[in-house]
């Protein structure tokens, strides 16, 4: 029977977790602490763990760091469960050795999910291990999936990566007026890496520059397909970073993608988020000149959360305003993320940027973005991100938000 591991300092949500695991039949045990947690870790050596992140004494930073330096614990898989979804906290947890992370309120089907994807994955490790060198060198999961990663890509294997779609509605209309697209990385040997794990692995190890290029003409690419079958194509919304843009050819490389696939440079945007911005924000604002000047659509992505400095901002050469969805999560509920919420798109429209809420999941969000004047969300409210054949589908059909 598989043992799982949960370490959660609010007894309530404890206590509901471990009856929601023990309905599907797993073995389960609890510590009230990150202290307790390590030694039942060390004693128990379960198949997985489940750790709250904030706890007083030892959080789930020291408790995963703690796990990842000794070799008996160092390669359980560990999945976090945190109210805090800045990427600032995803990264350093991952760099740490974290499998996943689960958001508060979580339901029980996603809870269910990220343990049976992170314990399938285990399995596929152990039953094809990549090298004895690699498992010799570095036990720990991370370490298979980066030289996974970086044969991958040094081989030419593209074909493991797919392109998902998650469509951005006018809150007016209802319709579709773009699409981001997100990559999916399906390994044969470790089964979905999900991409919180996959994009910060890639930008430290500096894979992320192969994987972007090839990202970005894909994009291309499926952009000219559809208009070339009669398709509405939609702007397509591209993910950056840092390390790839500062790239002295980048520029050079889009305007080759739009002259090859014949594209006008409307139908791409590219994301960068405020963070990314303001690694060296005068060079930023010199290459996002030059991608304007050619016609290419900027959006500054996940904002709220970063570290960007209003100095600046009005600086930049934007079209696009994206709200990260912790402003958005509970909005009804929040008065003090209703009233950043406001402050926030009255700033991108004095600013004369579009303003996209991110993660929209129910009506009752939607209506007060409505109501806030925001001009376009994305979120499960419409639609999850999805595979290409699904998302073309809903352009055959021309599908919309019915509000």
């Amino acid at each position: 029977m598989t043992k799982i591991l949960v370490i959660e300092d609010e007894e309530s949500v404890r206590e509901n977790i471990l009856d929601l695991l023990e309905a599907e039949d797993f073995e389960t045990i609890a510590a009230p602490n990150g202290k307790i947690g390590v030694s039942i870790a060390d004693n128990e050596s379960p198949d997985l763990i489940l750790c709250d992140l904030m706890m007083p004494e030892i959080d789930g930073y020291g408790v995963l760091a703690q796990l990842r330096e000794n070799f008996t614990t160092s390669a359980i898989p560990f999945i976090f469960l945190t109210a805090r979804a800045a990427k600032e906290d995803f990264r350093q947890g991952m760099e740490l050795g974290a499998d996943d992370y689960l958001t508060k309120p979580f339901t029980r089907t996603e809870l269910l999910t990220a343990i049976t994807t992170r314990l399938q994955r285990q399995a596929a490790i152990i039953n094809n291990p990549i090298s004895l060198a690699d498992v010799k060198a570095y036990p720990k999961e991370m370490r298979i999936i980066e030289n996974t990663l970086r044969r991958t890509i040094e081989e030419g294997k593209f074909r493991e990566f797919q392109m998902y779609y998650q469509p951005i509605v006018d809150i007016k209309s209802g319709k579709m007026i773009a699409v981001e697209s997100l990559v999916r990385w399906w390994s044969p040997k470790l089964g979905l890496v999900c991409p919180e794990e996959l994009i910060p692995l890639a930008e430290s190890t500096g894979l992320i520059i192969p994987l972007s290029d090839w990202i970005l003409e894909s994009v291309c690419k499926q952009t000219r397909n559809w208009l070339d079958n009669g398709l509405d194509a939609l702007t397509s919304c591209v993910n950056i970073s840092a390390s790839q843009y500062i790239q002295p050819n980048f520029i050079h490389k889009v305007e080759n993608l739009l002259s090859t696939y014949n594209l006008a440079p409307h139908y791409l945007e590219l994301e960068l988020t405020e963070t990314t911005m303001m690694q060296d924000i005068n060079k930023t604002i010199d290459i996002l000149k030059k991608l304007k000047s050619i016609g290419i659509n900027i959006a500054i992505d996940d904002f709220g959360t970063g570290n960007s400095s209003l100095i600046y901002l009005k600086q930049i050469p934007l079209n696009t305003l994206k709200i990260d969805n912790y402003f958005i999560h509970n909005l009804p509920e929040d008065n003090r993320k209703l009233a950043i919420t406001k402050a926030l798109i009255e700033m991108g429209h004095n600013l004369d940027l579009k303003v996209v809420a991110e993660g929209v999941e129910n009506l009752g969000e939607l209506r007060l973005l409505r109501h806030l004047k925001c001009d376009a969300m994305q979120g499960f409210l419409f639609t999850e991100p999805l595979p290409k054949p699904d998302f073309e589908q809903m352009l055959v059909s021309k599908q919309s938000l019915n509000i």
